[in-house]
């Protein structure tokens, strides 16, 4: 038997089943939903939907272990002065969000375990070095603390979110708005689309394109007429790749393999109302025990339901085929190796046992003294009486101070950490 027949055989009866709606998010406090994103995402601990509200930008998140009606009150994470259009999960951490805006800015956001009284307006972070609206985000796979960023300024950025700081910007490689950004696995490349109907893979600590203008696709597959943008999800774990068009009711699947043909249609789930966007859960997410092989949240106007895809078995062993070793939530990678050249594959997990995600770990960010960053040497010049030196004394004085202050703000973390986790422990108990 090739090894088609037996891939294939492995994932015929993979079917599409729409949980039941007790099991989904019902009555979205805002009815409309922003159309310029990737709509919402999903981690092993919450489901984060952009929302509009007043103008501002906006998204709300809420728990995956709650689910039903969603109160008119409940709380939104705002802080941008105009339209959220991405939002993205740390792959190294199920409490940190980061969110992309049309006010050019990106912003980093700690979420806490338990349901916050009111809104969540203090990011951890804001990264501002766009020109133009930000469109895309996209966390490195093994690094921690990496971040992507582009922009309609049609430019690239990556961020060390522990700092703050700039890593690399890739201004001068796209002619036109680029479309979307992906890592690879082990985050050495990326992969562009960009307006002028062009992919491109980039080495961004090089800055160069390795690879662009395929001449001819390895597989080609006709899809209907819909005009609706295709949303591609794909599982290394099972090779499979998922296809989503906005606005269209159904999800096509297709196994990928290295021989030809390359692409084998597996089965198409349908409903009955269109999607306006699409979550995915990761691998870690999923119940092992179900044979459950993907989860889908399906956003509606006013509810977002979870699809579940499985695979039948009659035993309730284990299914070691379906469940390989997946990427976990440890990086690989500080932010500084990978910049310096290094790679690493993902940290893999196993799901025999089930995945149980940790506890509410905090992002901290460090900002770099600017003290010491010493001035580049430049010409000499004559000086004024108003850019003389400051004195030693004044020095030493504004020293002192900036030392008080950053100890009077690490102790007002350390109040508001302590303060955070009681309130966890008592919400926990009420339950």
């Amino acid at each position: 038997m090739s090894r088609r027949v037996v891939r294939q055989s492995k994932f015929r009866h993979v079917f599409g089943q729409a949980a039941k709606a007790d099991q989904a998010y019902e009555d979205i406090r805002v009815s409309k939903v922003t159309w310029d994103s990737s709509f919402c995402a999903v981690n092993p601990k919450f489901l984060a939907i952009i929302v509009e509200a007043g103008g501002g930008g906006a998204f709300i998140v809420l728990p995956l272990a709650k689910t039903g009606r969603v109160d008119k009150n409940y709380p939104l994470v705002t802080g941008h002065t105009a339209p959220v259009l991405d939002i993205d999960w740390c792959p190294h951490n199920d409490n940190v969000i980061a969110s992309a805006s049309d006010d050019t800015t990106i912003m980093v956001w700690q979420i806490p375990d338990y349901t916050p009284m009111r809104n969540i307006t203090e990011p951890i972070l804001t990264l501002e070095g766009h020109s133009k609206r930000v469109g895309i985000l996209s966390w490195h796979p093994t690094a921690r603390n990496v971040l992507l960023s582009a922009g309609g300024d049609n430019v690239i950025i990556i961020w060390n979110v522990g700092t703050g700081e700039v890593l690399l910007s890739l201004e001068d490689i796209h002619p036109d708005v680029i479309h979307s950004v992906c890592w690879n696995s082990n985050g050495r490349l990326l992969a562009t689309t960009c307006k002028d109907k062009t992919l491109r893979i980039i080495d961004p600590r090089k800055g160069q394109v390795v690879a662009n203008n395929f001449e001819e696709p390895v597989a080609l597959q006709e899809m209907d007429t819909s005009n609706g943008v295709l949303l591609p999800f794909y599982d290394p774990d099972s090779s499979i790749v998922y296809l989503c068009g906005k606005g269209d009711s159904s999800i096509r699947y297709f196994e990928i393999t290295e021989e030809p043909p390359f692409v084998h249609y597996l089965n198409t789930f349908s409903s009955k109302e269109p999607q306006r966007g699409m979550g995915f859960m990761p691998k870690r997410g999923l119940d092992v025990s179900k044979c459950e092989i993907a989860r889908f949240y399906k956003l509606h106007e006013r509810k977002c339901e979870p699809i579940i895809m499985t695979v039948p078995r009659k035993s309730d062993l284990f299914q070691d085929d379906l469940y390989p070793d997946t990427p976990g939530p440890e990086p690989a990678l500080e932010a500084d190796e990978w910049l310096s050249g290094q790679d690493a594959e993902p940290v893999l997990i196993s799901l025999r046992d089930g995945y149980m995600p940790p506890k509410h770990r905090e992002l901290r960010v460090t900002k770099r003294n600017i003290l010491d960053v010493r001035p580049t040497p430049g010409p000499r010049r004559s000086q004024s009486a108003s850019d003389a030196p400051l004195s030693q004394h004044t020095l030493e004085t504004l020293l002192e101070e900036i030392k008080a202050l950053r100890e009077q703000v690490q102790a007002q973390e350390q109040r508001i950490t302590s303060l955070e986790n009681m309130l966890c422990e008592l919400v926990d108990g009420t339950d």
